[in-house]
C-alpha cells in the first residue's frame, strides 16, 4: 500500500515546496516598479536570452506545422504581425515605436528588413542597456527608459507604433492605449500583440481558473488581464483612433511556444550551466508558470490578441 501511495505524497510534497518557493519569490504587480526590476532581473542574469535568444515573446508557428525552430518562430511571429497590420506598406525611413522594446529584437528586424528608423522604449535600464549592447551601429535603432503610460514624445510623432506582449504589464489599459494612439500621426498604424483573457465578466472563470490566473498575474507582474474585445473596445472609442480596429486571435499560431520554450532547455542545456548553478534553479522555477500558461491557452482562459488600426 505504501509503495502505491508513494508517488502521491511525492507529489503532494512537491507541489507544497512549489508552492513555499512561489510565494517567496513571488513577483506580484505593485508598480510599474516592480516590472522594471523583474526585467532588470531577467536580462541581468542572462538566462531568458541564452535559451530564447533576442526574443522574449512567442513564436508564429503555421497551422499545422510545429516543427519549426523555436527562435526562428519568434522572428517569423515579427515578418507575420508586420505583414498583417500593413506596416509593410509603409516606405523606408519611417518612424516606428517600439512600445515595450525588451532587449530589442524586434526592434532590429523593423530597421534591418524594412528600413525604418526604429525608437524602442521600456521600463527597464538593464533592457536598454542590452539592446544597445545587441545593436549593430549601423541599423536605425534608438533605444530609451521609459513609461509606456507616459510616453516623452509629441502628438503625432510615428507613422507607426508597434508592442508585443507589453500590455498585460499596464495597471492601466485604456491610458497604453492613448498614449501610443496620440504618438501616432493621421493615417499611421498601430501594430500590437498581446496576452488577454477571456470576457470574465461573460465568462466568469471556475475555482480552478481563478486560482490559475492568480498565478499568472502574480508570477510574471501582472496587474490584470482584459479580453481581446475589450481592449479592441477601448482602441475603437480613442478619439485619435479612426475606429476601425481589427482584432484575431492567435493562440493557434503562437501556442507550440509554451512547450518549446521549456524544451529549449533541453535543447541547449549548457545555456543553463554556463551561468552555474543558481540558473539551474531559476530556470525549474519558471516551469510550472510556463505549464499554466500552455494550459490557460490551450483551454480558452487566455487568448493571445492582435490588433490593427490606424490613426
Amino acid at each position: 500500500m505504501f509503495e502505491l501511495l508513494l508517488p502521491f505524497f511525492l507529489l503532494v510534497l512537491f507541489i507544497l515546496i512549489l508552492s513555499i518557493l512561489w510565494r517567496i519569490n513571488a513577483r506580484k504587480y505593485i508598480s510599474s516598479g516592480t516590472v522594471a526590476s523583474a526585467y532588470d532581473a531577467w536580462t541581468q542574469d542572462k538566462l531568458l536570452e541564452r535559451l530564447w535568444g533576442e526574443h522574449i515573446h512567442l513564436g508564429f508557428y503555421p497551422t499545422g506545422n510545429k516543427n519549426i525552430d523555436f527562435r526562428k518562430a519568434k522572428v517569423q511571429f515579427v515578418h507575420e504581425l508586420v505583414k498583417w497590420s500593413d506596416l509593410d506598406k509603409l516606405p523606408k525611413g519611417s518612424r516606428i515605436l517600439d512600445v515595450g522594446c525588451g532587449i530589442g529584437g524586434s526592434s532590429r528586424i523593423l530597421a534591418k528588413y524594412y528600413g525604418f528608423n526604429v525608437i524602442g522604449i521600456t521600463i527597464s535600464p538593464a533592457q536598454v542597456k542590452r539592446a544597445r549592447e545587441l545593436t549593430p551601429s549601423e541599423l536605425n535603432c534608438n533605444f530609451q527608459v521609459m513609461d509606456a503610460l507616459n510616453l516623452k514624445f509629441d502628438d503625432g510623432a510615428f507613422d507607426a507604433v508597434w508592442s508585443v506582449e507589453a500590455g498585460a504589464h499596464m495597471n492601466d489599459k485604456t491610458k497604453f492605449a492613448d498614449e501610443m494612439l496620440r504618438t501616432l500621426r493621421p493615417g499611421g498604424y498601430l501594430a500590437l500583440a498581446d496576452w488577454n483573457s477571456r470576457d470574465l465578466k461573460a465568462y466568469p472563470p471556475s475555482f480552478i481558473e481563478r486560482l490559475v490566473l492568480k498565478q499568472l498575474l502574480e508570477q510574471w507582474v501582472h496587474p490584470n488581464f482584459i479580453s481581446i474585445n475589450e481592449f479592441g473596445n477601448i482602441l475603437k472609442t480613442n478619439k485619435n483612433s479612426a475606429g476601425r480596429v481589427i482584432s484575431e486571435n492567435w493562440n493557434s499560431y503562437t501556442n507550440p511556444s509554451w512547450y518549446d520554450s521549456i524544451i529549449e532547455g533541453i535543447r541547449r542545456p549548457f545555456a543553463i550551466f554556463s551561468l552555474g548553478p543558481s540558473a539551474l534553479v531559476k530556470s525549474i522555477r519558471e516551469i510550472p508558470t510556463i505549464l499554466l500558461m500552455n494550459w490557460a491557452f490551450r483551454k480558452g482562459l487566455m487568448e493571445f490578441g492582435v490588433y490593427k488600426c490606424r490613426g
